[in-house]
């Protein structure tokens, strides 16, 4: 491919996608450009003068079908060499089922799993070979969690989604990574728990974005197909394979 070589990331004004946009422009020097999704413009203008790489500030909301037709047109128009796909666009909401308003619930599977199918396969055509495409999904992936129902299914769609898309494009030499982090410090919870009070155990583990972005981007690196940060969620994640959910179901609390 010919074009400029950029890196897109979504979800890139505020949190482990802003995060990444930092990464990114610190750590690959041959990107021309970086394009940054997400709806708060102002958010993603902070960001201009922060980095070494020209930004491409896109305030789009990709749970819209109008938005993800302008970045398709763009994709068109421009004719990228995408390096690097960085899905990092989601929100979660806790609360028991019938609790949540509905287009919260929806909105959730809208943007965490089929704005990130959109955008992932629009972007496929124009990304090279030795290229990466990283991501966001969850812990919570790992096995269902009452009280958090919508968003540990979307992120296990994610996961799932993800690795099935790792064997698929191997062959083109793109690597597909699935992070997926326990608690971490950003927004997120200030969002998801409507100024409800954070579990013990969740305070315990909240991880730094910095540090898991950095994980995240070097297993991607390596060519890893899952991104686990830090030695309580790894273990988490072995307790999930082997313990049969209905058990560890009794312990989750939202």
């Amino acid at each position: 491919m010919s074009g400029k070589k950029i890196a897109i990331v979504t979800g890139a004004s505020s949190g482990m996608g802003r995060e990444m946009v930092y990464l990114l422009a610190d750590h690959f020097a041959a990107l021309e450009e970086i394009w940054v999704i997400a709806r708060r413009k102002d958010r993603l203008e902070e960001l201009v003068g922060k980095v070494p790489v020209s930004l491409r500030i896109l305030p789009f909301d990709l749970s819209g079908e109008e938005d993800l037709r302008r970045l398709s047109g763009l994709l068109k128009q421009e004719q990228p060499n995408v390096k690097i796909l960085v899905n990092g666009a989601g929100y979660g909401k806790t609360g028991a089922a019938g609790t949540i308003p509905h287009g919260l619930s929806t909105g959730m599977v809208r943007l965490n799993d089929e704005a990130l199918v959109a955008v992932t396969e629009m972007v496929l055509p124009y990304i090279s070979g030795n290229s990466r495409i990283i991501q966001f999904a969850s812990a919570a992936a790992f096995m269902p969690q009452p009280g958090f129902a919508v968003y540990a299914a979307s992120k296990s769609f994610v996961l799932s989604y993800s690795r099935a898309l790792a064997a698929e494009l191997k062959k083109r030499e793109i690597y597909v990574t699935a992070v997926c982090p326990g608690p971490v410090e950003t927004e997120f919870f200030g969002i998801a728990l409507n100024g409800g009070k954070l579990a013990p155990i969740k305070k315990l583990t909240m991880a730094d974005p910095k540090r898991v972005v950095k994980k995240a981007l070097l297993d991607s690196m390596k060519g890893k197909r899952i991104s686990v940060y830090g030695p309580w969620m790894k273990a988490f994640y072995v307790i999930c394979r082997i313990v049969p959910h209905e058990i560890l179901m009794g312990f989750i609390n939202w």
